[in-house]
């Protein structure tokens, strides 16, 4: 019979045409820069991190996750034993057996996405992801039915010799053929279906492979200034496994969904990004993109390939400055794909080797040089909010149990009450804390994420040498974009400390017993969670439990904890300030008002700043600082001295 000839022939050419196809996409890989990994102990890791890393952030779509669960294993399975069946010619009804109920389960998960696929969220992407649920279909449905005698089912199927046995084996190969297309020669050669060759590797040989096993990185990796090109210019420059995770793609949008540039019709989507770095990679056009847009941009007009520069007609320089580093598109990409470290990378590129940082960029990086702060504000005014406060310094006391880092909330009167409040709050405790006064420089956070690692590290370095010469248990402090630079970003130059949120800080005294609160008497409350603290450090709880203590019920607003929409204020996005059709801090403060709440708590100086940059009417906005200090029970709040400072009231302040 025709099949028990052609069958195996077929399937051996599409494994030819496979590897070659897969030769030639990792030639494309390599084609970018030497990163280190293991290769033996990556293979070996991705079944752990498919089924257990991955499928934890898919599975928070269910729908998809059983999808991909019946479809994706169904496939791998049927693969696999269509091998040991058709091609190897194991005669084994069992074998037999399991690949027609693993090729049913493929085709009942197929006709989820086909279902899904009739009206697509605006987030996926069309063109070519349209044919496949068809594939799918195809391709289980074909070699269910040519399986069948091998499985003892119907072993008269292919028996006669007439027109009528013919025509049904031809049908059943052209069939074979269309599916085997999609989805072998699709996974190495382009189509939807690459996803799953590349995404398996990137599981491999990601960049990150701290995150997985329940860990979290999210520190940008460091420059080499003394590379012949800063940053990333062109595909070729990025690491070889970015390269890959960009390839692993499966456009399935859900960065795009939560992306706050996009939502706010900046010319950024995460989705377009990543696929044009692909476009990139392999050289052409988006012409084939038939996903969304970026807000305001056609597709069609972008070129590229892989030694050419990417900011000169692939990607729009103002696309990078956009975004606001807050991780939500790399919290919930499937694929675990890391698309603030590629903006940064290309950001690197405009800042260090073309000097073009938009808007206020070029002044604020100037200012960080010459002040050590990005206003420009006289260094030796950096403790002027404190005249009144008595507090102790390093360079005096030499050793304590707590380091406040102040950051540069001490030059905005805004976040001066804030510190006011925190520094009443350890008073009332008796902590031992101190600051470094004028010694304390700008963490360099701005000038990292707006691309300056050369600033950035400046900064590190030198303040690291000024923490070297005190004894402190633990740095506290009410900046998270402090808070992360100085845990996890330091780690790269010596610097490795315990630090603490503010907000961490204060529920472990109350948790202690140090402070004594009375309920909060206000109206109702909402929290923002604050990018850098929870998207980046994880720290959801602690914040929540505080405000619990004080008889608080949030009112929690729809996209919270790891879901929580930016601000605004990251990444320098207010410095750069690209258009847009609203302001990201607009529809954040529009998030909290639908809660009903009356006052928005907060643990970020920048997001207090962008939030109460929202024209009223609108919800009060305070620092839970602010919130704990004004139900301080009487003992507490009654004037005092700690450690020979006296507290006074929070109200008076210094300009």
């Amino acid at each position: 019979m025709i099949l028990d000839w052609l069958l195996p022939l077929l399937l051996t050419a599409m494994l030819v045409l496979l590897v070659l196809g897969a030769m030639r996409r990792i030639s494309l890989w390599r084609a970018g820069q030497p990163c280190q990994v293991d290769v033996l102990a990556g293979l070996l890791s991705i079944p752990r991190r498919y089924l257990v890393d991955l499928h934890h952030i898919v599975e928070r779509d269910k729908y998809m996750s059983n999808t991909h669960v019946a479809t994706g294993g169904g496939f791998v399975l049927s693969l696999a034993l269509i091998l040991l069946v058709h091609l190897l010619g194991f005669e084994s009804q069992i074998l037999a057996g399991a690949l027609l109920i693993a090729t049913a389960l493929m085709f009942i998960g197929a006709l989820f996405v086909f279902r899904r696929r009739i009206q697509p969220p605006s987030r996926l992407s069309k063109g070519p992801w349209m044919r496949l649920p068809k594939s799918l279909l195809v391709f289980s449905a074909t070699f269910f039915v040519i399986t069948l005698p091998a499985a003892g089912v119907l072993p008269e199927l292919f028996s006669t010799s007439g027109v009528g046995g013919w025509l049904l084996a031809l049908v059943l190969l052209v069939g074979v053929g269309l599916g085997l297309g999609e989805m072998l020669l699709g996974m190495t050669w382009g189509g939807p279906m690459k996803h799953a060759f590349a995404g398996a590797l990137h599981l491999a040989f990601h960049r990150r492979p701290e995150r997985f096993g329940g860990g979290r990185s999210t520190g940008l990796k460091a420059v080499d200034l003394d590379s012949e090109t800063l940053g990333v210019a062109k595909p070729t420059d990025f690491k070889w496994n970015q390269l890959l995770g960009f390839d692993a793609c499966v456009q399935c949008g859900r960065c795009e969904a939560v992306c706050p540039a996009f939502a706010a019709g900046q010319p950024l989507n995460p989705k377009k990004l990543i696929q044009d770095m692909v476009v990139g990679l392999a050289g052409g056009t988006d012409a084939g993109y038939a996903g969304s847009p970026y807000p305001g941009r056609e597709v069609g007009q972008a070129r590229g390939g892989p030694t050419e520069v990417i900011t000169e007609g692939l990607v729009d320089p103002d696309t990078l400055w956009s975004c606001t580093t807050c991780r939500a598109c790399v919290e919930e990409c499937p694929m675990m794909i890391e698309h603030v470290d590629a903006i940064v990378d290309m950001r690197r590129f405009l800042t260090l080797e073309k000097g073009s940082t938009p808007n206020k960029g070029a002044e604020t990086l100037e200012n960080l040089i010459a002040t050590d702060n990005p206003n420009g504000f006289d260094p030796g005014s950096r403790m002027n909010w404190a005249a009144d406060q008595n507090l102790k310094v390093m360079a005096d006391v030499r050793e304590v149990d707590v380091l406040f880092w102040v950051s540069d909330g001490a030059f905005d009167m805004r976040s001066q009450r804030i510190l006011r409040a925190f520094v009443k709050l350890m008073k009332a405790a008796n902590v031992d804390f101190a600051v470094l006064g004028d010694e304390e420089r700008d963490s360099g956070d701005v000038a990292r994420r707006l691309g300056d690692d050369a600033t950035f590290q400046s900064l590190a370095k030198r303040n690291i040498a000024v923490l070297t010469q005190y004894k402190f248990k633990r740095i506290v402090t009410t900046d998270p974009h402090a808070f992360h630079c100085l845990k996890n970003e330091y780690r790269d130059f010596g610097g490795r400390y315990e630090v603490l949120h503010h907000t961490t800080f204060i529920n472990d005294l109350v948790k202690e017993g140090k402070l004594s609160l009375e309920a909060y008497k206000g109206g109702t409350v909402t929290y923002h969670d604050p990018c850098y603290l929870g998207r980046y450090n994880g720290e959801y709880d602690s914040p929540r439990e505080l405000l619990a203590s004080l008889g608080i019920e949030l009112a929690e607003m729809e996209r919270s904890g790891f879901r929580s929409r930016c601000c605004g204020g990251g990444g320098g996005a207010p410095i750069t300030d690209i258009p847009g059709e609203r302001r990201i801090a607009d529809m954040r403060m529009a998030d909290a008002q639908e809660t009903g709440a009356e006052l928005v708590a907060v643990g970020c100086q920048q997001c207090t700043a962008m939030l109460e940059g929202v024209v009223e009417p609108r919800p009060e906005v305070k620092d839970i600082a602010e919130i704990v200090v004004e139900v301080l029970a009487a003992e507490n709040n009654d004037s005092k001295v700690s450690g020979g400072a006296v507290v006074e009231p929070l109200a008076q302040e210094v300009h």
